[in-house]
C-alpha cells in the first residue's frame, strides 16, 4: 500500500468526496506509533516532573527570537516547568544562555528583560560580566573562600536557526542541527530569517501544555470547533507528514470542506474568506470562469509584492494561500510560506493544569534598519483573545479554540477511562509527537 506520504498535494485538492481516500486509512505514516495516549499524561504530577528531568532539561527549545536582544547588554528571561533562563546579547555576534540563579544565595539575577552592561544580582550586589566572568563581590574580603573563576556563571547551550534563538540545558546535547533534521530544507523558500517580530500575544490557559497545543496540530477539529470555515477550507483535505522530529499539516483555503453537502459558489467561497480576514464580503469579484482560489491568491501575491519584490511572482497559489503548520518537537509552531504565524505552548510556572499560549506573527524584513521586535503582550486566563486586536481575525478563532480547552482539561481529570484515542491519519502527527514524548521519557 503506498505511503501516505508520497501522495501529492494536488491529490488531495483535488479530492472530491465526503469519504476519506482509501489509501489514508492505513495506520498512518509512524507505524507503530500510539493510537491511544495515556490520560495522566495530562493530568499526573507525577509525569509533569518526568518532563522537568527527561525533557526540558536536555531538549533543544526555542528561547526568543533574535531580534529580541538586538543590542549587546539585551537581556531577557526565558522560564520553563520551574526553570528560569537568563539570555544575554554579550556581543554583535553572540547570545548566551546562563541559569538564572546568583551563586551567592541563589537570588534570580533578573526578573523580566530588560539592559545593562553587567549582570548584577539585586539582593547582595555580586556581579558578573555579560560574559559570565565573576566581577565583584561586595565586602569580598569576607569570602576568601571563593575561587573566582570556579564561580562564573554556569551557561548552557544556545545556537540559532531562522531567526530563532534555541537553548538547551544539556551540556552533553548534540549540536542543533541534528534536532532540526530536514526540517531548514523545507523553509528554504520562505526563510524565517529573514523576518522581523510585528506581534507577540501571550495567554495563560487553565490546562495542560500539550492539551493547548494539540489544538493547533490537526484539521480534524474545524468541522465541530469552527464551522463558519468550511465553506472555504478542505479541512479534510488537509495532508499529514511526519519526519523525525517534526511534522507538518497542510490545509488547503479557497476550497469547500468535504464535509457540506453542496458545493458553495466560487463567489461565496471568496467572500467567507474575505469576512474571515475582516474585510467585506464581495470586495473581491471572481470572474466568470475563475475560481475563487485562484482570485483571491492573485490579489495577496499583489499584497506581498511589496515585500517581496518580483519574487511573489514566483510563489504558487498553494504557498499565498494555504495552511502549512508545523510542529518541531517539542513546543515549536513555525507556519511556512507567507502566513506570518507561530505558536509555542509551555508549562506555566510549576503548574502542570495550566498552561502558556504565545502567538507570533513575522512580517518578512523592509528595506533599510531592522524593525525593533513587538513587545510582549499578555493576556490572563480570563482575558479575551479579542482584547489583543493586533491579531486580527485569528482573535475570534482562538476564542473558540480557547473555549474548549479548560473543559477538556476538567473532562481528563473526571473521565473514567485511562486513554485517550486519536486517529490514524488526521491526528497522526498527535501520536508522532507522543511517539517522541514517550521516547524522551524513556531515556536513561
Amino acid at each position: 500500500m503506498p505511503d501516505p506520504r508520497a501522495i501529492t498535494y494536488q491529490q488531495l485538492l483535488d479530492t472530491d468526496t465526503h469519504a476519506v481516500p482509501e489509501v489514508l486509512r492505513i495506520d498512518s505514516p509512524i507505524g507503530s506509533a500510539p493510537d491511544r495516549i495515556p490520560v495522566e499524561r495530562y493530568t499526573s504530577r507525577a509525569f509533569f516532573e518526568l518532563e522537568v528531568e527527561k525533557l526540558w532539561k536536555r531538549v533543544w527549545q526555542m528561547a526568543c527570537r533574535e531580534e529580541d536582544l538586538p543590542e549587546v547588554g539585551d537581556q531577557l528571561v526565558y522560564d520553563i516547568a520551574g526553570l528560569s533562563f537568563l539570555l544575554v546579547r554579550t556581543a554583535p555576534d553572540e547570545i548566551k544562555a546562563y541559569w538564572n540563579a546568583c551563586l551567592h544565595r541563589g537570588r534570580m539575577l533578573r526578573d523580566e528583560r530588560g539592559h545593562a552592561g553587567e549582570l548584577r544580582c539585586p539582593f547582595h550586589g555580586w556581579c558578573w560580566h555579560l560574559d559570565g566572568r565573576l566581577k565583584e563581590i561586595p565586602a569580598g574580603w569576607d569570602f576568601p573562600h571563593v575561587d573566582w573563576e570556579a564561580n562564573a556563571l554556569p551557561s548552557v547551550k544556545v545556537e540559532t536557526w531562522g531567526g530563532f534563538v534555541f537553548l538547551n540545558p544539556d551540556p552533553d546535547a548534540a549540536p542543533l542541527a541534528d534536532h532540526l533534521g530536514e526540517l531548514p530544507s523545507h523553509f528554504t523558500r520562505w526563510p524565517l530569517e529573514d523576518r522581523y517580530k510585528v506581534a507577540h500575544v501571550a495567554k495563560v490557559l487553565r490546562c495542560n501544555w500539550k492539551v493547548a497545543q494539540e489544538a493547533f496540530m490537526e484539521a480534524y477539529h474545524v468541522v465541530g470547533t469552527h464551522p463558519q470555515l468550511l465553506c472555504s477550507m478542505g479541512d479534510s483535505n488537509s495532508q499529514n507528514d511526519v519526519f523525525e522530529t517534526f511534522s507538518r499539516s497542510m490545509t488547503p483555503n479557497g476550497t469547500p470542506s468535504p464535509h457540506l453537502r453542496e458545493r458553495p459558489s466560487e463567489q461565496a467561497m471568496a467572500d467567507n474568506v474575505l469576512d474571515a480576514d475582516y474585510e467585506a464580503p464581495s470586495t473581491v469579484v471572481v470572474p466568470e470562469g475563475s475560481t475563487a482560489r485562484a482570485t483571491l491568491a492573485a490579489r495577496r501575491r499583489d499584497t506581498l509584492r511589496g515585500a517581496l519584490g518580483d519574487g511573489a511572482d514566483a510563489l504558487c497559489d498553494a504557498e499565498v494561500m494555504d495552511s502549512f503548520y508545523y510542529t518541531l518537537f517539542p513546543n515549536l509552531h513555525p507556519w511556512g510560506a507567507y502566513n506570518r504565524i507561530v505558536y509555542r505552548f509551555r508549562p506555566l510556572g510549576d503548574d502542570h493544569r495550566q498552561s502558556i499560549m504565545e502567538v507570533m506573527f513575522l512580517e518578512p524584513l523592509p528595506d533599510g534598519p531592522r524593525p525593533p521586535a513587538a513587545p510582549i503582550h499578555w493576556l490572563g486566563p480570563d482575558d479575551d483573545w479579542v482584547e489583543a486586536p493586533e491579531l486580527g481575525m485569528l482573535a475570534r478563532v482562538f476564542n473558540q479554540d480557547n473555549f474548549n480547552l479548560p473543559r477538556q482539561q476538567r473532562g481528563l481529570e473526571t473521565t473514567a477511562r485511562s486513554h485517550v484515542q486519536v486517529a490514524h491519519y488526521n491526528e497522526s502527527r498527535l501520536r508522532h509527537f507522543h511517539d517522541l514524548l514517550g521516547r524522551w521519557i524513556d531515556r536513561p
